[in-house]
């Protein structure tokens, strides 16, 4: 249980950075790699409020509304610019670095003295761990709800089917720039909610914290994806969730074998990858074996 609870706990908190992956990823067919600097972001907003008496709820409110600024950023420079969303994404991602640095006036912020979410609202006989799981999970419950409930509207349909054909979409008199705004906005503000609150889970932010998140969320939504399906919108958001869980129990595990941790990076890219190339090698395998039939 000393492995399984932190192990979930983390899972969900990251969880909803993979969610924000999946909508830029899936969803909008966006490579955004905005996410590097808005993951880090979100945890320096929070701190900095935290640190200046904010109360942890506005403070996660406003990590996320500073999200949806970054992803605001990126969308101007894809649409109305006309960057490549790759090269917009990166272009935001580096000026955040510098307004991280700015938000905290360091390069980290301790929360160890700060009350906090967890800590502010703990439940007497839970410990950090468990109560991480439970805010944790109540978060996911209310992203998730709210995503399904949100792509179901009009406007949300309108996101999705960007994605899938804009050209069809552009037809029938939708502006598929503002679309794709709002896709990457929502996006990010996940992406920053979920770094404020693995900030306040670890006790500190750094802005060196982004480095390898987009990577980390691409294998909770491969993951998730491989194993648990994609048969519907709502299956999607549970299958990311789930693949968050098990990317962070398959991390665990390596651990605790012996990896050291400066090869993680290196076991997540591998992780990807492989999963990645699965259909491939599934769809050779179906291939010789309708040959052989």
């Amino acid at each position: 249980m000393d492995l399984i609870i932190p192990t979930i706990s983390q899972g969900l908190l990251w969880s909803l950075l993979a969610i924000g992956v999946y909508i830029t990823f899936r969803v909008l067919d966006i490579a955004d790699l905005t996410v590097e600097g808005s993951f880090p972001l979100g945890a320096a907003t929070a701190a900095a409020c935290l640190v200046a008496g904010w109360s942890p709820i506005p403070a996660m409110m406003a990590a996320a509304f500073a999200g949806m600024l970054g992803g605001i950023i990126t969308g101007i420079l894809c649409t109305k610019l006309k960057i490549p969303a790759l090269l917009a994404g990166i272009l935001t991602m580096i000026a955040l670095y510098s307004v991280n640095l700015r938000i905290m006036g360091k390069a980290n912020i301790s929360l160890l003295q700060v009350d906090t979410v967890f800590s502010l609202y703990a439940i007497p006989g839970l410990e950090l761990s468990q109560m991480i799981l439970v805010i944790g999970l109540i978060a996911v419950i209310i992203t998730a709800v709210g995503c399904y409930l949100f792509f179901g509207t009009e406007i949300g349909a309108a996101i999705r089917a960007t994605g899938c054909n804009p050209h069809m979409i552009r037809a029938n008199g939708v502006n598929t720039d503002i679309t794709v705004i709002l896709g990457l906005l929502i996006s990010n503000a996940l992406v920053a909610l979920s770094g404020a609150l693995v900030a306040q889970a670890n006790g500190f932010a750094d802005v060196g914290m982004g480095v390898g998140t987009i990577v980390i969320g691409l294998a909770s939504v491969i993951i998730g994806e491989v194993l648990f399906g994609t048969r519907s919108f709502k299956n999607c958001l549970l299958s990311v969730i789930l693949g968050s869980i098990a990317y962070r129990a398959v991390i665990a595990i390596v651990l605790q074998m012996g990896m050291p941790p400066n090869d993680l990076k290196l076991f997540t890219a591998i992780l990807v990858a492989a999963a990645l190339s699965m259909p491939l090698f599934q769809a050779k395998l179906n291939k010789r074996k309708a040959a052989k039939d």
